[in-house]
C-alpha cells in the first residue's frame, strides 16, 4: 500500500470516528441551529451570484461532481441562480480536465425571476446552463427533463425547491429514476426534520413535513416494489452516510442518496 493509499484510508477511518462522536454531533446541531437564525446560509456567493448554500456542503457537492463526472445536472430550484452557476463553472473546469466537453445543467423553477434570469444568462457560465419555467412535479416539465436524461450518459439530480413531504416525494418519483447508476440524487434541507420546530416558521414545510420525511418513504416505497430507471435496469438507493459524517455541518442529512444495483 502506498502513501496515498495509506492517507485516503485513514482518512476513511476518521470521518467514520467523526459520525460515531456524539460530542460532533451535539455541537454540529447547536451550531446549525444557531447560524439559521442569521441567515447564515444566505451571506455567500459563486463567482458574483448568490448561492444560498453552507460551504461545506458546496466542497461536499464539488467532491461528488468530480468523482461523477455528470454531462447532466438537473436541478430543482434555482432561487438567485448561484448554485446553477456553481455546477456550471464546474462542468466547465472538468470540462478541462478530461470531463464531458458539452455538459449542461438544467434548472427548473416555477418562478424565475426576471432579474435573476438575466443575471444568469449575462454570466459567463451561461453557455453550460438551460432553464425551464414551471412546476418541478408538472408531468409534461418532468416528461421534457426525462427526454434530455434520456440522451447522457451520467445524470445528477438535485432537489431544492418547495421542500414539503409530498412535493419532494413526488419529484423523487419523477426523477429519482433519471439518475445514473453510481451517480446520486442529493435531496437538500433534510436538516429539518433535526431542527427545534421554532426555527422554522411562516413556512408550509415543518417536522414531520419535510424532504428527510420524503426521502425515507421513497425508499420503502423501492423497497415494497420493484421499480426500473429510464435505464432499464432496477432502481435502488442506499443513503451516502459517509458524504454526511465527513461534512457534519450539511442541511442534507441522509440526503445525499447514490444509486447502485446491490
Amino acid at each position: 500500500m502506498n502513501d496515498e493509499e495509506n492517507f485516503r484510508n485513514q482518512c476513511h477511518s476518521e470521518v467514520a470516528q467523526q459520525g460515531g462522536s456524539a460530542t460532533l454531533q451535539s455541537l454540529t446541531r447547536q451550531w446549525l441551529e444557531e447560524s439559521i437564525k442569521t441567515n447564515y446560509s444566505y451571506h455567500f456567493e459563486w463567482l458574483g451570484q448568490p448561492i444560498i448554500q453552507y460551504p461545506q456542503d458546496i466542497v461536499g457537492t464539488q467532491q461528488l461532481l468530480w468523482s461523477i463526472k455528470p454531462d447532466l445536472i438537473i436541478e430543482t430550484g434555482i432561487a438567485r441562480g448561484g448554485s446553477l452557476i456553481f455546477y456550471a463553472s464546474l462542468l466547465e473546469l472538468m470540462s478541462q480536465c478530461g470531463g464531458p466537453v458539452d455538459a449542461k445543467v438544467l434548472g427548473i423553477d416555477i418562478d424565475i425571476r426576471a432579474h435573476n434570469k438575466e443575471a444568469i444568462l449575462a454570466h459567463p457560465m451561461s453557455k453550460r446552463i438551460e432553464m425551464i419555467q414551471g412546476s418541478s412535479i408538472d408531468l409534461s416539465i418532468a416528461n421534457d427533463v426525462r427526454q434530455r436524461a434520456n440522451t447522457a450518459k451520467k445524470v445528477l439530480v438535485c432537489l431544492d425547491s418547495n421542500h414539503t413531504h409530498d412535493h419532494v416525494l413526488q419529484e423523487l418519483r419523477l426523477y429519482a429514476p433519471m439518475v445514473s447508476v453510481d451517480s446520486y440524487v442529493v435531496v437538500f434541507d433534510t436538516v429539518v426534520e433535526n431542527l427545534s420546530s421554532d426555527l422554522i416558521k411562516d413556512r408550509p414545510w415543518a417536522k414531520g413535513n419535510n424532504p428527510q420525511t420524503a426521502v425515507f418513504e421513497y425508499l420503502s416505497e423501492l423497497d415494497a416494489q420493484k421499480a426500473f430507471g429510464i435505464d432499464n435496469e432496477p432502481l435502488q438507493f442506499i443513503i451516502d452516510n459517509h458524504i454526511e459524517n465527513q461534512l457534519l455541518i450539511t442541511v442534507a442529512p441522509s440526503g445525499f442518496l447514490k444509486r447502485t444495483l446491490t
